[in-house]
């Protein structure tokens, strides 16, 4: 059987604890760090609310890692791939004077911008 990972750690903060699949829930803490890194205004309703989901979330990882996988054969990829390709067509297209209309500087026929140098 394909083993996910059975222990990792979550937060640089908290590295050298290690949490197990099994019982991991999602603290009050690991939230608000995540939701700082995010740069997100929480309120209380929904720290606990995301708390709850996130560990939800990890748990259904649980139930993905019991799945038997022996006869599964590695991929990238579930499906096979497809490229989608329209053919090339000549088709009619707008004015040049409709579309320099709204541009703020046009130059000879052309959007006029400042030069980008680094």
């Amino acid at each position: 059987m394909l083993s996910i990972i059975t222990a990792v750690p979550l937060l640089p903060s908290l590295e050298g604890e290690c949490y197990n699949w099994h019982i991991m829930k999602i603290k009050r803490e690991e939230v608000l760090h995540i939701a700082r890194l995010a740069r997100l205004g929480l309120t209380e309703s929904e720290v606990n609310k995301l708390s709850e989901q996130l560990s939800d979330i990890i748990e259904n990882f649980e139930v993905l890692g019991q799945v038997d996988t022996d006869d599964v054969p590695p991929t990238a990829q579930s499906i096979a791939l497809q490229n989608v390709v329209k053919s090339d067509e000549a088709a009619a297209s707008c004015p040049q004077s409709e579309i320099l209309a709204n541009a703020p500087r046009q130059e000879e026929g052309f959007f006029r911008v400042r030069a980008v140098l680094e």
